[in-house]
């Protein structure tokens, strides 16, 4: 089973099909509801862990009308991602889950799902389902465009998350992030950057500097490959460049 499964087809009364992500860690289920919704006409983009889906719905093209979430995944609750979501966005959100309590219904719809189906569930009143979901979405009137941050910043908790995973940061590789968010674009010198993050440690380089951002570079790699976020400017110094459209930086209350 690959990480991601990816049905397209066409929907009937339109040249480009509905995308939709669905975040499903069982193979079984997600091969049974992929099939479902293409035969509805459904383009369907298929993850199996919450990061995924964060990396997908962060990604600056993303179209999708609906999100169908499991609340049980490998690494981490659904939960948590409907409440992140809903800060910024009204994308609409059916959750799947094998709890079927009142309480587990009751708290999905309260951080922001708007519809909940407890497993095991029919493929067939799934799709009814996101149809409905999908002709009220649309007959609501539209909310202003968002743009999300790429990067989230918790200042009393002195962390960051990028595309909405926490970095495992050293204190000084979370020193010179922190100031390269200062300014996106702004060439940051050797000497600027000692200065900033290292203070008057008479021990540090500008060799110091260059092996933590080789080492703050390799972790936020990990996270977006696609992005090449820290620049080298050969005989002046590191900047952070930020994708076309990014607002960059969000404290975290």
């Amino acid at each position: 089973m690959t990480e991601s499964l990816t049905a397209q087809c066409v929907w009937q009364n339109a040249h480009v099909p509905t995308a939709l992500l669905l975040v499903e860690d069982d193979p079984a289920i997600a091969h049974t509801v992929v099939y479902a919704l293409q035969r509805e006409g459904f383009q369907v983009d298929h993850v199996l862990l919450l990061r995924e889906a964060l990396r997908r719905l962060h990604e600056p093209l993303a179209r999708y009308a609906a999100l169908i979430l499991d609340l049980g995944l490998p690494d981490g609750n659904g939960l948590d991602l409907c409440r992140e979501l809903r800060r910024t966005s009204n994308l609409p959100i059916v959750m799947l889950s094998a709890r079927g309590e009142e309480m587990d219904r009751v708290l999905g719809l309260e951080l922001g799902a708007d519809d909940y189906l407890s497993k095991p569930f029919s493929p067939r009143e799934l799709c009814a389902r996101v149809r409905a979901l999908l002709r009220r979405s649309a007959l609501a009137p539209p909310a202003a465009p968002q743009a999300v941050a790429l990067f989230e910043h918790d200042v009393a908790g002195a962390r960051l998350r990028l595309a909405g995973q926490w970095l495992k940061l050293t204190r000084r590789e979370y020193g010179l992030l922190r100031s390269l968010l200062q300014r996106p674009g702004k060439v940051w010198s050797r000497e600027q950057l000692l200065s900033e993050v290292w203070g008057d440690d008479a021990q540090s380089t500008d060799r110091t500097v260059d092996t933590h951002v080789k080492t703050l570079r390799a972790k936020l790699r990990d996270v977006r490959p696609d992005l090449e976020l820290i620049v080298t400017h050969r005989g002046l110094g590191y900047s952070l460049d930020l994708p076309n459209g990014s607002p960059g930086v969000r404290a975290l209350a």
